[in-house]
């Protein structure tokens, strides 16, 4: 299916989808682990939430970094560093015999983790014949989207029979077992010229402190309207800095001239939107169908499960429709389910049927799988080789930062309607969705009509 002359696609594919697949799965694994954690280390609600928040945050700033560490590194030496950074993180995590322990493996993890997803973009597209792009992104995209959705549902299955220590003693033998991998099959993809790329060390300190602080500012706003204000207005000065200095070096750590594409700008902005629009329900349904439903946790995933599977099968499909007729019928398709499929939840009560919700949920996911795989392909294709790790780093980050961003507004939104009522504010939050789904609609229209 998928062939190359020089590579040996399925073993470099292979590797990377189940490294990529542990590593996006911790960012949303200990989700369902939060309440026995703050009882094992006796902490509070807001603090047990920084081993997501801090997670998400290294991310955030690591990613813009890749762009320069694949011109410098072999595709050898960067996966076997992030691997071992992220296994070394799951073995502390492990054996963490306090919070402040388990926080700072969680970190360790989160280096790792932020290198493979843009490595691995790079170096697929590189050996993938460009009309088999959509088709390798579709698998890629069955990994990256199904991770973060299944992963409260597999630790809710672990915990109910273990304690939460075993979401990482399970995942610790998968890194080293890749490890292995690596160091026996993983090939070097292109040559990296060490002599010729040196580092900006300014660039990287603007860049970490400004997405930095503007993702610190987003998870604080909802705790602290004012705080949160302050740490993002100076989060997107250290960002507009940073972007100045990209502009005006010869060679930049992000070269943000790639926005001059404006098939990519458009690409990315749709990307950005959907992957708000993917994890925005995702973090609010539990907590509706639990707390203002009444039903448990169990019942919680069960709504959620469906849709997942259906946006990772929807992926591989997406992919090779998106080969054949390209992004712009794929996006527009995509973003209107997304938004039809939001209108029942404008009448979200205690009455109303999980069956309902789950059938909502499905297609909702389907249509974000139709926009995601297609548009995150479409920003690459349409760039030169020489750009594709500056494109790549960009559209990592502006959608780990993005979806944080949007993420935050979309509960504050629902906070603020839902002083009094809690249904009040689920329909805000979901009528910001439908508008968002619209206005995702409008932005495909605009897209070139491209096929490969």
């Amino acid at each position: 299916m998928l062939t190359a002359k020089k590579y040996h696609v399925k073993t470099i594919l292979f590797i990377f989808m189940l490294g990529a697949f542990i590593s996006i799965l911790n960012q949303t694994l200990l989700f369902t682990a939060f309440p026995d954690i703050m009882t094992t280390f006796s902490v509070s609600n807001s603090t047990v939430q920084w081993l997501t928040t801090a997670y998400m945050l290294v991310n955030g700033v690591w990613i813009p970094i890749t762009a320069y560490l694949i011109g410098r590194f072999t595709t050898r030496q960067l996966m076997l560093f992030a691997l071992s950074s992220f296994t070394l993180g799951t073995l502390l995590s492990a054996i963490s015999p306090t919070f402040e322990f388990l926080l700072i493996s969680r970190l360790i993890q989160a280096i790792g983790a932020g290198i493979i997803i843009p490595l691995m973009q790079v170096v697929m597209f590189t050996i993938i014949n460009k009309n088999k792009h959509g088709e390798v992104m579709g698998i890629i995209g069955l990994t990256t989207g199904f991770a973060p959705l299944v992963g409260p549902t597999i630790a809710g299955l672990i915990i109910t029979k273990m304690s939460w220590r075993y979401l990482f003693w399970l995942a610790f033998p998968i890194g080293v077992a890749l490890i292995f991998a690596t160091l026996l099959g993983m090939q070097n993809v292109g040559s990296p010229k060490r002599h010729d790329n040196h580092i900006d060390y300014q660039s990287v300190t603007y860049s970490t402190l400004g997405f930095g602080l503007l993702l610190y500012g987003t998870g604080s706003f909802n705790q602290n309207i004012v705080l949160g204000a302050i740490f993002i207005a100076i989060g997107v000065s250290f960002i507009i800095v940073f972007i100045h200095r990209q502009l005006n070096l010869v060679k930049p750590m992000l070269d943000f001239k790639i926005f001059k594409n404006r098939q990519f700008s458009l690409s990315l902005i749709l990307v950005i939107l959907s992957f708000v629009t993917l994890i925005g329900p995702q973090a609010i349904i539990p907590t509706l169908v639990q707390a203002a439903m009444h039903y448990t946790a169990l019942t919680s995933a069960i709504v959620l499960l469906p849709g997942a599977l259906a946006s990772g099968i929807t992926s591989l499909f997406a992919g090779h429709l998106y080969d054949h007729i390209g992004a712009k019928f794929l996006g527009a398709i995509g973003s209107l389910m997304v938004a039809i499929s939001m209108v029942p939840f404008l009448f979200l009560n205690i009455h109303s049927s999980l069956i309902m919700m789950i059938i909502c949920l499905i297609f909702k996911m389907i249509g974000n799988s139709l926009v995601m795989t297609p548009l995150t392909t479409e920003a690459l294709n349409v760039l030169p080789d020489s750009m594709l790790k500056h494109g790549t780093a960009m559209v990592n980050t502006l959608r780990q930062v993005g979806g944080s961003i949007g993420t935050g507004l979309l509960v504050t939104v629902q906070s603020y309607f839902g002083e009094h009522s809690t249904f009040v504010g689920a329909r805000a939050f979901f009528v910001v969705i439908i508008l968002m789904g619209l206005f995702r609609f409008g932005i495909a229209l605009q897209l070139k009509s491209t096929s490969h």
